[in-house]
């Protein structure tokens, strides 16, 4: 798997908040409905990377904003917990 289909799951990516990210997404209702939105959107954009599902360039581009967006936010609640 190259490099540019690697997950960008949360905890994967920041393996020292794991225990973090779990609590919040039990107990924190807005974590957890942004980090599902996240996931899903990091699944899109590997089914484009497998080219299972392409997406045109625009769009590959706006979810991968969206992602990085919402990881700041999410690592941002993570940290402060």
């Amino acid at each position: 798997m190259q490099s540019s289909m690697l997950s960008h799951a949360l905890a994967t990516e920041f393996p020292e908040l794991s225990d973090k990210i779990h609590a919040l997404k039990a107990s924190n209702h807005h974590f957890a409905r942004l980090l599902a939105e996240h996931d899903a959107i990091d699944q899109r954009i590997i089914r484009d990377e497998e080219k299972i599902e392409p997406l045109n360039d625009e769009t590959l581009h706006e979810l991968k904003q969206q992602r990085l967006k919402l990881k700041d936010e999410l690592y941002q609640m993570a940290t402060a917990a």
